[in-house]
């Protein structure tokens, strides 16, 4: 994959839980032509999470759905389809490329249970689509309980969802996911853009 200039540095951030646990945006950063160029033109994405966290099929469906839930909520992209892949199956972003898909956002997670709470790592990607470019990249890393009293509800709505076996993972996986994601950079939706993003709402 090929990979343009990232000029553009985004501060650093800690988010601080009930856990007292952080969360930590070790960099972001986004291309020097963002403003000019892919705000315009990179709006519909495909989410895709790889490897399953945790090597769990359902903790990745979790991945994915908690990023697409976060990014519709927090900035104007048009999630058009979401999806995770286990360790060792290539991505292809050229091949997720279909029609009407501009850009392919990929979340590379490292994730494990550790004592009694969990750790995790992640590598944010988002690649255009006209050429494969990479456009942002984050890192994260940091360790959570697997219990939070904000997030009581949440953990009992994702495991109903995807099952017991996400259950401990909820609380990291929220957190990690929601700090890194809240440093992409937001497109520029024209009307019926904005009509799509409606029919496309997560």
């Amino acid at each position: 994959m090929n990979s343009s200039s990232m000029a553009r540095a985004i501060p650093v951030v800690c988010v601080l839980a009930l856990s007292s646990a952080c969360a930590v945006v070790k960099s972001a950063r986004v291309s020097d032509d963002w403003e000019k160029v892919d705000r315009d033109r990179v709006k519909r994405l495909v989410i895709v999470t790889q490897p399953d966290p945790a090597g769990d099929p359902q903790v990745g469906a979790m991945w994915s759905a908690l990023a697409a839930r976060r990014v519709d909520l927090r900035r104007s992209f048009i999630i058009k389809d979401k999806l995770h892949l286990p360790a060792g199956q290539p991505v292809d972003c050229k091949a997720l490329c279909t029609d009407g898909i501009e850009g392919v956002l990929w979340l590379k997670p490292e994730v494990h249970k550790q004592g009694e709470g969990v750790e995790a790592q992640l590598e944010g990607h988002l690649f255009r689509c006209v050429d494969l470019a990479e456009v942002w990249t984050a890192t994260a890393g940091g360790s959570w309980d697997t219990r939070d009293d904000q997030l009581t509800q949440t953990i009992a709505d994702y495991t109903d969802e995807f099952g017991p076996s996400v259950t401990p993972f909820v609380v990291a996986s929220y957190r990690i996911l929601h700090a890194t994601l809240d440093t992409l950079p937001d497109p520029v939706l024209s009307e019926a853009d904005k009509d799509d993003k409606i029919e496309y709402a997560q």
